[in-house]
């Protein structure tokens, strides 16, 4: 049974349509790729999906129901440049806030939620860094800190936008280390990511997005040149003949 089902879906920003007639259904244990040109849509899709921008038509599903009834089994990442990096808080601090959908936001997290969020930024590589101001650290370290946060939620299905986007190549071989780990315990991760020369060596899935999908399912049948030149609008020199 797919764990998220988008049937018709639109979107718009102001009087632009940005996205429309999207449909696809997303296996369990997958990890994709959502790549496209700028302007593509595909943050706008996450957004949509995850109820924080309107939708025009259409239906989204996870596992079987709705995003309200199963919130807690869904993460999110979002793009590096759209948070309040100045926001007066720690690292240990901005991960616990991913267990506040299981404790309540009006308790105190416990001694062992605390391990927890530790275990997660130890896992990324920054537990030295629990105490640290987030608006001390490097983009890379910031990038790994959101990533604990969305671990510790232990979630079933996670959303990123552009997580790889301004890091270091260790921070990109770490996240996508932990990526794969995530799928290898079962768990299904959709990435929007723009690097054409790593998608095959990153992802299982691609959904080659502009606007609405152009094509979208395994990687070795969906990612070739005929494909990604539709999805680019055939400007773009494909990278294997160099």
């Amino acid at each position: 049974m797919s764990i998220l089902k988008v049937e018709n879906l639109s979107a718009s920003y102001r009087k632009n349509k940005v996205l429309y007639d999207v449909n696809f259904e997303i296996q369990p244990g997958t990890l994709t790729g959502i790549v496209g040109p700028n302007g593509a849509g595909k943050s706008t899709l996450l957004k949509v999906m995850l109820e924080l921008h309107p939708k025009l038509s259409g239906s989204v599903s996870f596992f079987g129901s709705t995003l309200s009834k199963e919130k807690t089994r869904v993460g999110y990442v979002p793009q590096r440049g759209t948070v309040d990096w100045d926001f007066p808080t720690n690292a240990l601090d901005v991960v616990l806030m991913g267990l506040y959908g299981k404790i309540g936001w009006f308790k105190l997290p416990s001694r062992q939620d605390k391990e927890r969020a530790l275990e997660s930024l130890s896992k990324m590589g920054m537990a030295d860094y629990a105490h640290r101001q987030i608006s001390q650290l490097s983009g890379g370290q910031q990038q790994r800190v959101f990533l604990a946060r969305a671990l510790v939620q232990d979630a079933d299905l996670y959303f990123m936008d552009e997580p790889l986007v301004g890091v270091d190549a260790a921070t990109e071989t770490a996240i996508m280390t932990t990526l794969k780990q995530l799928k290898k315990m079962g768990k299904t991760v959709m990435v929007v990511h723009h690097d054409l020369l790593t998608v095959e060596d990153y992802f299982d899935h691609v959904m080659l997005l502009n606007r609405t999908i152009i094509k979208h399912g395994k990687t070795d049948e969906v990612f070739t040149k005929e494909n990604v030149q539709l999805a680019y609008g055939g400007a773009l020199r494909w990278m294997k003949e160099a």
